[in-house]
């Protein structure tokens, strides 16, 4: 199993907005909370979709054998 560029990207997105988010709650931003929630949906989506890609590419391989 390989990972990639959606996964990794992904989990990036993910990461960078839970900062951002803890970063608004430290300052006090509901507005920089709200953007660090949607930038972790985003990079969940992002991962979902490089997860069923890496799935589809499994099962070709396997299909192949």
């Amino acid at each position: 199993m390989t990972v990639n560029k959606d996964q990794v990207k992904g989990a990036l997105k993910d990461i960078g907005g839970k900062i951002q988010e803890e970063a608004g709650k430290l300052v006090g931003s509901t507005k920089q909370q709200v953007k660090g929630l949607k930038n972790q949906a985003k990079g969940k989506i992002q991962k979902g979709v490089g997860d069923l890609k890496e799935a589809v590419s499994d099962v070709k391989q396997a299909a192949k054998k």
